[in-house]
């Protein structure tokens, strides 16, 4: 059994948590549902949670990363933005590239 290095990523903007694993696996919930409620449903966290962690994330970022619509007789909706578009893309090659690396160094490692 060979050993592994492992780690969670985030990125701040001024000591705020803009995205995480999390943040993003809503915002990819979002993306593919087109509704808060039914992102939040589907990563089985709480309304009241996501929608606390979607209104840090449009605060904290430059530009809005989700819009919301009212509901109306045809429901509301929430989609990303592009800027939301291009973080969470940009969110997943880091991880990507941090999960190389810690592969690599990974080997490096003397047998336990």
């Amino acid at each position: 059994m060979s050993l592994e290095i492992k780690s969670r990523i985030w990125i701040e903007k001024d000591g705020q948590t803009l995205l995480g694993h999390g943040r993003v696996q809503l915002l990819a919930a979002i993306e593919a549902t087109g509704s808060l409620s039914a992102a939040a449903k589907s990563i089985s966290l709480s309304y009241k949670k996501a929608w606390r962690l979607l209104d840090e994330m449009n605060t904290t970022a430059a530009t809005p990363l989700v819009v919301t619509s009212v509901g109306g007789k045809d429901g509301g909706g929430a989609q990303l933005t592009e800027a939301g578009t291009q973080i969470v893309a940009s969110f997943n090659h880091i991880r990507s590239e941090c999960d190389k690396l810690l592969d690599q160094l990974s080997k490096q490692l003397p047998p336990a």
